[in-house]
């Protein structure tokens, strides 16, 4: 196992990061996972003895659940808390009342007051705001991050699924006020969906942020179950039940196909494939997993021993690329006569 530090900061993480959405299994996230003590408990175990010390979840997985048994979990099986790197978020709706939600300085205070209660912790590694609040000014919310990490609870600040310009807003702001800035962007990024590599990957390598992708695996989709021939993977998965995130499967299906040859010639997994493509790519901090069964954890852990070929690794960056939106392509275009050969 690698270690990689997040952001420009001296932390280290794991170049694999144990996610916990399949932990718990209340309400709606129950298609995620339902994943009880004793399951989370040898998950956790299998993880740390590999050597990932980069533990995820969010306040609203399982609408907290996935929280206390993470928390419970790390109790159980004695863990270090020094040895552990856990991170959280917030954002997300957590009760009936019109203030918990959202990124006011308000809802912070009290979402990370109430995270540390579930994970029995006494403070947050990384703290990542879930989405975009539109109603809530970047000033509160960066101040609102500020007072957390000021009053010790939270140690380093991450962003999920802002635009790259917001991120860079937020930035500015939290670097006027000499507040701390975001080191971390946790994106959806994945060999069957790269269009993080517009906008987002730019800006991790440009400001020394890690980027750490979500759903590598594309919901599963490119797990190996899956195939044109066989749309459906027969076991009730995930994406069996809940179609997301959104892909192109069409092109997919032939991301799959070049993974398996793959895959084949070096009697490993098409998950594995998948998750190594995405570790070697420059931007990538961590590359978050999930797993229901302990099989399924190490299949994925196996991935950071799998090399490429400079021949293989252009085949899957070929067969994978997209059109670039506009403006990139015209900056693409435009710097033809700037490129020295």
């Amino acid at each position: 196992m690698k270690y990689n530090n997040l952001g420009n900061t001296g932390l280290l993480v794991s170049e694999l990061c144990l996610g916990a959405m399949t932990f718990g299994g209340k309400g709606f996230w129950s298609i995620v996972g339902k994943q009880q003590l004793d399951e989370v408990n040898n998950l956790i175990k299998t993880a740390f003895e590999a050597g990932i010390n980069f533990y995820d979840t969010a306040n609203a997985y399982s609408e907290g659940q996935s929280e206390e048994l993470l928390g419970q979990s790390i109790k159980v099986l004695g863990l270090s808390r020094q040895d552990l790197v856990i991170a959280t978020k917030v954002r997300l709706r957590m009760g009936q009342g019109v203030n918990q939600v959202g990124l006011s300085r308000a809802h912070i205070y009290d979402s990370v007051d109430a995270s540390l209660q579930r994970l029995q912790t006494s403070h947050l590694d990384l703290l990542y705001v879930h989405g975009v609040d539109f109603m809530t000014a970047l000033d509160e919310t960066m101040r609102g991050l500020e007072d957390v990490v000021r009053a010790g609870k939270v140690r380093y600040l991450g962003v999920c699924n802002f635009p790259a310009w917001q991120v860079m807003k937020a930035n500015a702001i939290a670097e006027k006020y000499n507040w701390t800035k975001f080191s971390a962007l946790q994106y959806f990024y994945s060999i069957a969906e790269r269009a993080a590599e517009n906008d987002i990957v730019p800006l991790a390598i440009d400001q020394q942020m890690s980027l750490m992708p979500w759903s590598p695996l594309a919901g599963g989709f490119l797990s190996g179950k899956f195939s044109r021939d066989n749309q459906s993977s027969g076991e009730n998965a995930r994406r069996d039940q809940f179609d997301f995130p959104l892909i192109n499967k069409e092109k997919a299906f032939d991301i799959i196909e070049l993974m398996q040859k793959i895959a084949q010639t070096k009697q490993v997994s098409v998950a594995q494939i998948a998750l190594a493509w995405l570790l070697k790519k420059t931007a990538v901090g961590s590359v978050i997993i999930g797993a229901k069964k302990q099989d399924q954890l190490l299949d994925n852990i196996a991935s950071t021993q799998i090399q490429f070929s400079a021949d293989e690794m252009n085949e899957l960056d070929e067969i994978s690329t997209v059109m670039k939106p506009y403006p990139n392509w015209m900056v693409d275009w435009q710097m033809r006569d700037r490129l020295i050969s």
